[in-house]
C-alpha cells in the first residue's frame, strides 16, 4: 500500500444550484387536488387542510401542501374554552406565523405598502419532503378561481433589485403575474401604478426559505374587478367557518398550481495524481512473496505493473476517511502518469 500527501491546491470546493419541480412525482404543475375525510375528521382537522395531488387510497397519496386560516382575534373557529375570547386554534396559527415571520407578537403583517386593519391570512405549507432545501423564486404560478374569473399569483423576485428579509429569511410580496414578474392590471379601480397589487396591498407572502406562501385574506375576499376572487372569508367568532375549505374550493377550481424547490450542492473535488515513479509497486499477495514480501517475479522488479481499482483518503492518524471505487482498473507502471478526480457531494 501506498500513501501520498495531498497538497492544498489538490483540494477545489465548488457550489451548484439545483433545481426540481415541487411535487410528487416531478410534475411541474399540479393540476389535481384532494382532501382526506379522515384528516379533516381528526383533531389536526381543526387546524390545517392537507392537500394530496390523487384521490387514491394507495400508498401512492401524498400530501403535497397544507392549508390553514390565521387570524389575530381568533375568528372563523370554535374558541377553545367558551370563557376565553380570541382563544381559538386561528389565533394559534396566527401567533405562530406572526412568531416564525416576524418575529415578535406585537408587530403586524404588511402586504405592499398597506397593512390590513383585520390582521387575516391563508397559509400554504409546502410539505417539506417535496422540496429539498428552499423553494425557488421566480417559478411560482398559483391560480384561484371564483365562480366566473381566475386570477394568477407570483412572486415578484424578478421585479425587485434588493431581496428583502425578516425572521423567516427571504421575503417576497405576491402579485398578480406569471413567472416572478407582476403585470399591471388594467382595471382603474386599482390604478396602474400598483403592479399586480390591489386596494388591500399584496397577496401576500413568498418565503421560499421555509416553503411558506401566505395569502392576504382581504385582497382575496375583494370582488373580481377589484382584484381578488370574492373570496368570503367568514370572520365570526366562535364559529368553525371552515375557511381552509373556502381556499382549497378556489385552488382546485382552477387546477393549476406550478411551483420548482431549489438545492445547493455543495461538492469537494480531490485531485490524486499519480506520478510515473510513484504506486508502481503493490502489497497485494499475488505481488510479493509470502516468507519474505520480496516481489515474486523478478520481472515486476524493474518494469512492474499494477492495476489500481480504489482510492483511499486518509487523515494524519492513518484512519480511513473514504475510499473512491474506479469505474475500472487503471494500469500504472514507470511509463504512465495518472490524475484522478475524486467528487465528494454533501
Amino acid at each position: 500500500m501506498s500513501f501520498k500527501r495531498l497538497d492544498p491546491e489538490d483540494f477545489l470546493i465548488s457550489a451548484d444550484s439545483i433545481t426540481a419541480p415541487a411535487w410528487t412525482g416531478n410534475v411541474p404543475t399540479l393540476t389535481t387536488f384532494f382532501t382526506s375525510s379522515v384528516q379533516e375528521a381528526a383533531a389536526s382537522g381543526d387546524y390545517y387542510l392537507s392537500i394530496y395531488q390523487t384521490g387514491s387510497t394507495l400508498s401512492d397519496a401524498a400530501v403535497q401542501f397544507n392549508i390553514t386560516f390565521g387570524n389575530s382575534d381568533g375568528s372563523g373557529s370554535l374558541l377553545f374554552n367558551a370563557g376565553i375570547d380570541g382563544k381559538s386554534p386561528t389565533s394559534t396559527i396566527f401567533g405562530q406565523f406572526q412568531n416564525i415571520i416576524l418575529g415578535d407578537e406585537s408587530n403586524t403583517f404588511t402586504f405592499g405598502d398597506i397593512t390590513p386593519v383585520t390582521q387575516s391570512f391563508y397559509a400554504l405549507t409546502i410539505e417539506r419532503a417535496r422540496y429539498k432545501e428552499k423553494l425557488f423564486p421566480g417559478t411560482l404560478n398559483l391560480q384561484i378561481a371564483s365562480a366566473s374569473s381566475i386570477i394568477q399569483i407570483t412572486d415578484n423576485s424578478n421585479d425587485v433589485s434588493v431581496q428583502t428579509f425578516n425572521e423567516a429569511g427571504r421575503v417576497f410580496q405576491l402579485v398578480s403575474g406569471s413567472n416572478g414578474s407582476a403585470i399591471t392590471l388594467a382595471n382603474s379601480a386599482l390604478g396602474a401604478s400598483l403592479k399586480g397589487q390591489t386596494v388591500s396591498g399584496s397577496y401576500g407572502y413568498f418565503l421560499p426559505d421555509i416553503g411558506t406562501i401566505l395569502l392576504n385574506a382581504s385582497a382575496l375576499d375583494l370582488p373580481f374587478d377589484s382584484g381578488g376572487v370574492d373570496l368570503g372569508t367568514d370572520y365570526t367568532s366562535n364559529t368553525d367557518a371552515q375557511n381552509p375549505a373556502k381556499l382549497f374550493t378556489s385552488i382546485s377550481g382552477a387546477a393549476n398550481f406550478t411551483l420548482n424547490s431549489e438545492e445547493t450542492i455543495t461538492s469537494d473535488y480531490i485531485f490524486v495524481r499519480a506520478r510515473n515513479a510513484e504506486f508502481n509497486y503493490s502489497e497485494n499477495p499475488s505481488f510479493i512473496t509470502g516468507s519474505t514480501g520480496a516481489v515474486l517475479y523478478s520481472d515486476f522488479i524493474n518494469a512492474p505493473e499494477v492495476f489500481a481499482t480504489t482510492i483511499g483518503l486518509y487523515n494524519d492518524n492513518n484512519e480511513l476517511l473514504a475510499t473512491a471505487k474506479l469505474s475500472r482498473p487503471l494500469k500504472k507502471n514507470f511509463t504512465k502518469e495518472a490524475l484522478v478526480r475524486i467528487k465528494l457531494d454533501f
